[in-house]
């Protein structure tokens, strides 16, 4: 378990951005001798897997032999996760020329951040550009940011609550004096291009990411420490699982790996859940088995979806502010995460699903229900299954620190919620 633990902190490495993770999920199906379907193109049809990549999401299926009576009997079964995570995203015009001569990048917040959590800490810009020829390309900086904390001997009340303006406290810092490049002169410098300058980059997708890298750590090697795991968490294990899967599923069911853009903001992008990316690669396929739109949203009725996105766990030092019976823990296995007011999509039938492909993979389960007075986030799930009208279970890995710059995973959980996806795609 260490070493796909391991595996997984080189696969967070590879994706400092949502279009650095759909980049790398879409080699790893290259590899797999997927084929990348154009979406401007006919959809292609042949058995065998495809992919797209739309932005920061990447979606992959497999096209089975067409059904002896068109779509009938086909269903799609769908697992869907994010490949976005909360930062600081620089803004266009990306310059601030600061007292004493600092020069700072102008930064917003992406998400729900946890904005101490970015302070003190080296920073990477990660992301893709777009140049004046009209290409687009990938680029991350190496460490050149950094937010400073002040002093205590300039704020001694620091330690009694620590109160951070975004647009005051937040802009980090990346050179001083005279004679310092811009922040567009350094991410033209970090371009695998030859021969380009800031003035050829028209506009960016640029967020900041923690440059450290991830650890296995504990006193048994059995916790783990890396930025972004929600939800690369999810990204990383469906994406082992669906690679695992035969060719052919036994009760005619069309697996679908769905990795979306935007969750942190709401997912309501061409590229993110609540946009018509999962619709399009649904009905596109419907099409090509042969289903018409009648027998296309039977096919939908059939299907069911996993929304994989991390979970809480209990946090020893905050135990009051979970649930006193639902209380997952780290490397405890997968979590089911279950709220009555539809925060998450779970119901009893699609929980009872979920249980059932835990015990098939034979691994741990628990279940998360939050504090009556402590709100919980919510996820994809709700998206997809309204929009689609597809039953949904929301679960996912327990982490501590979420939204954190540096979460905190089981290395246990990594592999045991791997076989519980791929038992789901299977049963």
């Amino acid at each position: 378990m260490t070493e796909f633990a391991r595996r997984f902190i080189d696969f967070i490495d590879a994706a400092p951005s949502s279009y650095h993770a759909a980049a790398e999920v879409a080699s790893r199906l290259d590899a797999a001798g997927f084929v990348r379907q154009d979406e401007k193109a006919r959809w292609d049809a042949a058995p065998g897997g495809h992919y797209l990549v739309r932005g920061g999401a990447v979606l992959a299926w497999r096209t089975p032999e067409p059904a002896g009576e068109t779509g009938r009997a086909r269903h799609f079964r769908i697992v869907g996760s994010h490949t976005d995570s909360p930062g600081l995203k620089l803004k266009p015009a990306g310059d601030i020329v600061g007292p004493g001569g600092w020069r700072q990048a102008a930064v917003e917040v992406y998400g729900g951040a946890i904005l101490p959590a970015w302070l003190d800490r080296e920073l990477r810009l990660a992301g893709r550009v777009v140049l004046a020829d009209g290409t687009d390309h990938l680029v991350r900086t190496g460490p050149v940011l950094r937010v400073p904390h002040l002093a205590i001997h300039l704020d001694r009340n620091v330690n009694d609550g620590l109160t951070l303006d975004r647009q005051q406290h937040m802009q980090p810092v990346f050179a001083v004096g005279d004679g310092s490049p811009t922040i567009g002169e350094v991410i033209a410098g970090a371009l695998d291009v030859p021969d380009v300058h800031a003035d050829d980059i028209l506009a960016h997708d640029l967020i900041t990411v923690d440059a450290q890298r991830g650890e296995v750590f504990g006193a048994q090697d059995d916790l783990l420490a890396a930025g972004r795991m929600d939800n690369l968490s999810s990204v990383f294990t469906s994406l082992e699982a669906f690679l695992a899967l035969g060719p052919d599923s036994p009760d005619g069911g069309i697996p679908v790996l769905a990795a979306f853009d935007h969750e942190e903001v709401g997912s309501a992008t061409t590229s993110g859940a609540a946009g018509p990316v999962l619709e399009d690669v649904l009905t596109r396929t419907a099409a090509a088995l042969g289903a018409d739109q009648e027998e296309t949203r039977a096919m939908f009725a059939r299907s069911s979806c996993v929304s994989a996105d991390a979970a809480h766990s209990v946090h020893p030092n905050y135990a009051g502010r979970h649930d006193p019976v639902h209380r997952p823990v780290v490397n405890g296995g997968p979590v089911l995460k279950i709220n009555a007011n539809q925060r998450y999509a779970s119901d009893a039938a699609t929980s009872a699903a979920w249980r059932a492909a835990c015990r098939a993979a034979g691994v741990p389960d628990q279940v998360f229900v939050g504090n009556n007075d402590v709100p919980c986030g919510s996820t994809i799930g709700p998206v997809t299954a309204t929009r689609l009208g597809i039953p949904t279970v929301d679960v996912g890995i327990p982490l501590l620190s979420m939204h954190s710059a540096r979460e905190m995973a089981g290395v246990s959980d990594l592999a045991w919620f791997t076989d519980a996806l791929r038992a789901w795609w299977e049963q």
